[in-house]
């Protein structure tokens, strides 16, 4: 089923992110009946060193086998294999998983409401940005 953002993508600039997680605070607002919970936020905002990157969850599909790769990254002394910057979401994959019943989350662009998801709007630094898609 396509919707008004199936041309649209959150694009990600992490070098104008600046750590405010006002991204994570918005989704977790938008999803979870108007109280603050991260766990539920389908953005994420992980740092070292002064960078930050946001990490948005990304489409379940539950055909997809696991992925073999291993790489791991270290951010603030916790590492991280690199399913944690992969955009799908898995039941492998924790950092993006409902913290009560442990289903994996997906950006739903907040509903597809009309002003946009709300991530992107609440993003003072330009970081999350929405695009369309070239044909």
């Amino acid at each position: 089923m396509r919707n008004k953002y199936s041309m649209y993508r959150i694009m990600v600039d992490a070098n104008k992110c600046t750590g405010c997680r006002h991204c994570e605070t918005a989704c977790s607002l938008t999803h979870y009946m108007d109280k603050v919970n991260y766990h539920r936020s389908r953005v994420r905002v992980v740092g070292e060193g002064g960078q930050f990157f946001p990490l948005l969850a990304g489409p379940y599909v539950p055909d997809t086998q696991e992925c073999a790769s291993k790489l791991e990254i270290v951010i603030d002394g916790v590492v991280y294999d690199q399913c944690m910057l992969c955009r799908a979401s898995c039941p492998n994959k924790s950092i993006f998983k409902e913290p009560d019943i442990g289903i994996p989350l997906k950006c739903d662009f907040c509903g597809y409401r009309e002003e946009g998801p709300a991530c992107v709007l609440w993003c003072k630094s330009g970081a999350l940005t929405l695009v369309k898609l070239e044909r």
